[in-house]
């Protein structure tokens, strides 16, 4: 299990004794008791008020005569996103909201929502209304009926389709449909990108705990981390055109994509965050000698000053490349960014003392110079990836 994963802490508004449904989403009846609870549908949100209401009043009459809850997970909206749900949750039980503050990303918000519910049977739904909420009973039957532990509604299987996405984008969510089979098992999906789905409470119990949380993509996530394979049932749908709000997609989606698939292939051996540090170490490197070259042979300046200048640019560019993409979830903003700076110089001031002390230690024991090098080297890495995690990017 990721440390974000253990570090969850859930924070739930406890629903009110509402009122018999009139003709709007505020008013519905919660079932007579928890035990009745069928379907919990997981929304997560960032900034999407204008969706809230009109997304209830479909699922209500896309659910009728099964006993549901919504439970949104509110990233610490802008817009009034969470007090909204509060507000109607007051009178109609059956909606509430898990409002995280200080965390974020679709993967985690969804375990969060998963795990705030007693629900046998747990949907998930995109809050931007781009999801076919219709199709949330055959789902439902699929699993109860016909024995399947996965539902997922399909943009690839006949009868689905992307809207009026445009063709670069659906051939980028092809690419990373094909990628996806480095991960997936015994299971094959047509859409593992799909963000619609309904898993039974023990396929997701026997999942959870393997799941690395990382970005957008908590389908793949589950469906990659179960111990054995899932019983999968697709279902088309029409992905349908955003009306409100604002879309959430952009490069650091892509990125975190191809960070959880590094972590569901190599996650079990050494943790993705030391391969990214590492890698940004070596890319570190590169720039250190690219200076260095200019700043004692072209520039003429003494190799001591030289060196030193170099060293700065390096740990400058390593920290800015770390704070952007290793820990992109605790990306420090404002006066942190430089007071983390300043503690990750500190951090690797002494990892390069250990470098050098370690390997003039083995070169000593009459080991090949290189190999006292790399020894060096490893444990520099070890240490300013250890110590920074926990000073630098702490929680």
């Amino acid at each position: 299990m990721s440390a974000k994963l253990s570090e969850v802490v859930l924070e739930t508004e406890i629903d009110a004794e509402g009122k018999n449904r009139a003709v709007n989403a505020d008013a519905a009846p919660r079932p007579a008791s928890a035990g009745d609870l069928t379907v919990a549908v997981i929304i997560p949100v960032l900034n999407e008020f204008d969706n809230v209401r009109p997304l209830l009043a479909k699922l209500d009459d896309a659910l009728t005569g099964v006993t549901w809850e919504a439970v949104f997970v509110d990233d610490d909206s802008t817009d009034g996103t969470a007090d909204l749900v509060r507000e109607i949750g007051r009178n109609n039980p059956r909606v509430r909201v898990v409002q995280r503050i200080g965390r974020r990303g679709l993967s985690t918000a969804v375990i969060e929502g998963m795990l705030a519910t007693p629900a046998p049977y747990l949907a998930v739904i995109d809050g931007d209304m781009q999801h076919d909420e219709r199709i949330l009973p055959d789902m439902l039957h699929a699993l109860r009926a016909d024995g399947y532990d996965l539902a997922v509604g399909s943009r690839y299987v006949e009868g689905g389709g992307f809207g009026d996405w445009e063709e670069s984008r659906q051939s980028i969510s092809k690419f990373a449909t094909r990628l996806s089979d480095m991960v997936l098992k015994n299971v094959r999906l047509s859409d593992p990108m799909s963000g619609f789905f309904m898993v039974t409470r023990e396929a997701f119990t026997r999942s959870v705990r393997e799941t690395s949380g990382i970005g957008f993509k908590i389908l793949l996530d589950l469906v990659a981390s179960s111990p054995e394979p899932l019983k999968v049932k697709e279902l088309p749908y029409e992905f349908r055109t955003r009306v409100a709000g604002e879309s959430k997609l952009d490069s650091a989606v892509a990125w975190e994509y191809l960070v959880m698939l590094l972590d569901k292939m190599v996650g079990h051996i050494v943790p993705v965050r030391f391969v990214m540090f590492a890698a940004i170490g070596g890319l570190g490197l590169i720039v250190h000698l690219a200076v260095l070259g200019v700043a004692f042979k072209a520039l003429a300046i003494g190799f001591a000053i030289a060196q030193g200048i170099a060293t700065i640019v390096a740990m400058t560019f390593n920290y800015i490349l770390n704070n952007f993409i290793t820990y992109r979830d605790k990306r420090l903003t404002g006066t942190r960014f430089f007071t983390g700076l300043l503690s990750f110089y500190a951090i690797c001031a002494v990892g390069a003392i250990g470098n050098v002390g370690v390997a003039q230690y083995i070169y000593n024991l009459d080991t090949a110079w290189w190999l006292s090098a790399i020894a060096g080297v490893l444990v520099g890495v070890v240490w300013n990836y250890g110590v920074s995690s926990v000073l630098t990017w702490k929680k």
